[in-house]
């Protein structure tokens, strides 16, 4: 892996009445790193920047909103300013009917029914679920746990238009603290995702292979295991993540399916897609999709039960 300076930018509502998170994480932030002003101000906020001995360059963008929720009037900002850069994040918090809680989550950005996705690079996205799980022990907030989400992004319910989703260049993921409350005003939680933002390009990520993940719930445990339980050895990364019931609602058993399927692999960036990985409760219709999708991009398919044994997997 190249180990040259990278860049990264981090974008957080600094409105508590809108995000009760965000501004939590930057004041943490704010409180260890000597972060400078650039010349560029987004909402009267300043951004600001961070340069660290090894030449990685920390960028902290404040809003009055969440970007996704408005993002036709953020986008040109973010494209003109914050474009060339390795990888990015939104820190805001979690919550929805039934969501689990004591939670610190990342997902990567798309709309799974329109099949419009963001670029995603799973090696960055690994990195940062690896150093929150690290942080997450190191400061034994033991009642939380490390989840990946769904791909998704916010502002479809924010009327937003999901063609804009593949025109910022930049990998995103959101970073997310849940799902009450409490979680997301407990310091412990907000000071691990603060430290852990400042760890993205830490490791090396030499042989780690690249899983597209096809069906399961919102929050799939098998997937967020696949990354955390092989830090060391057979390290895998996820990037994007299809859920079940989005596949249902975007008709991923038609013709146009694999289209989309296709889409989500190729927005795949930094290492190609080794392997495409299906939850074993989707429909069979979808399974043959992947199938379809695997021969195409000449890389295995298997069932998410195979990944509890890494080792074995057709990948090495």
């Amino acid at each position: 892996m190249n180990l040259s300076p990278k860049r990264v930018v981090y974008y957080f509502c600094m409105n508590p009445e809108i995000d009760p998170v965000a501004h939590r994480v930057f004041e943490a932030s704010a409180r260890h790193m000597d972060l400078r002003p650039l010349p560029v101000s987004v909402d009267g906020y300043p951004a600001l920047s961070h340069e660290r001995g090894d030449g990685h360059l920390f960028t902290y963008i404040r809003t009055s909103d969440v970007i996704s929720h408005n993002y036709e009037a953020y986008l040109p900002i973010m494209n003109e300013h914050f474009a060339d850069f390795d990888f990015g994040a939104v820190v805001n918090w979690h919550e929805g009917q039934n969501a689990p809680d004591r939670v610190l989550t990342v997902h990567t950005t798309g709309d799974v029914v329109s099949g419009n996705f963001g670029p995603a690079n799973p090696l960055y996205m690994r990195q940062l679920m690896l150093s929150i799980e690290r942080n997450r022990r190191a400061l034994r907030l033991d009642d939380f746990s490390t989840v990946t989400e769904a791909t998704h992004w916010s502002g479809i319910v924010y009327d937003g238009a999901p063609e804009l989703i593949p025109r910022y260049p930049v990998p995103l993921v959101d970073v997310e603290i849940g799902s009450t409350p409490e979680s997301w005003s407990n310091e412990v939680a907000v000071e691990v995702v603060a430290r852990s933002l400042t760890e993205v390009f830490d490791a090396a990520c030499d042989g780690v292979k690249s899983l597209l993940c096809v069906g399961g719930v919102h929050l799939e445990r098998s997937f967020a295991a696949a990354v955390l339980e092989t830090e060391r050895a057979y390290p895998l990364a996820v990037s994007h993540i299809l859920a079940n019931h989005w596949l249902i609602s975007g008709g991923y058993e038609q013709e146009s399916g694999i289209e989309k399927l296709e889409a989500g692999a190729r927005a795949v960036v930094g290492v190609p897609v080794d392997a495409i990985v299906f939850h074993d409760s989707i429909k069979s219709a979808y399974k043959q999709q992947c199938r379809a999708l695997g021969e195409r991009l000449g890389v295995p398919v298997f069932k998410h039960r195979a990944l509890a044994c890494p080792q074995s997997l057709p990948l090495w």
